[in-house]
């Protein structure tokens, strides 16, 4: 089995699990300007992400905030085919790649008739969403009990900084 089939089995194998995807292949922009873009969304929730890219001035954003929606589609396509309720809001980037694609090769004129080659680079960028599983909600401290805890820790501060004067004045009073 090569590769290419492990890779793609994988990914079918995630999307049956509920996991839903996108992939834009040969995007016209260098992988290393679109890598840029891309790290900073990786691991982010949908909707976190969706406002950076749309806010971002660099033109890789745009393609990759296409990849993104393409994706949030897929997985509202998926539940609704399965008769199941996914919360767009509950959704997060799991996994974002961008590979390098096949280049274009460009032919400059140079200097006495020689041709110098231009390699105009392409990118496959994938987006790999899943749904955040239900955290139950944590208490919060009442004020009296946060009050007190905020004492207790302005005591041992007060020590810690009482021991820093001392070894201050030990340091000054060294001849």
């Amino acid at each position: 089995m090569s590769e290419r089939s492990r890779i793609r089995a994988a990914r079918h194998a995630a999307e049956k699990k509920g996991v839903s995807s996108a992939i834009q292949r040969t995007t016209r922009q260098s992988p290393y300007k679109m890598r840029l873009v891309i790290d900073q969304i990786r691991g982010k929730d949908v909707n976190e992400a969706l406002g950076l890219l749309r806010f971002s001035k660099k033109h890789a954003a745009k393609q990759i905030e296409k990849v993104l929606n393409s994706a949030v589609a897929n997985a509202e396509f998926k539940s609704r085919e399965s008769s199941e309720s996914v919360d767009v809001d509950t959704l997060y980037i799991k996994h974002a790649i961008v590979n390098e694609g096949p280049a274009l090769r460009r032919f400059m004129p140079a200097a006495q008739g020689r041709a110098t080659p231009i390699r105009k680079r392409t990118s496959h960028v994938e987006i790999v969403l899943d749904a955040h599983e239900e955290r139950p909600r944590v208490q919060r401290t009442t004020r009296k009990t946060a009050s007190a805890a905020t004492t207790k820790t302005e005591g041992s501060t007060a020590t810690a900084e009482g021991s820093e004067t001392k070894s201050r004045s030990r340091k000054g009073s060294k001849k």
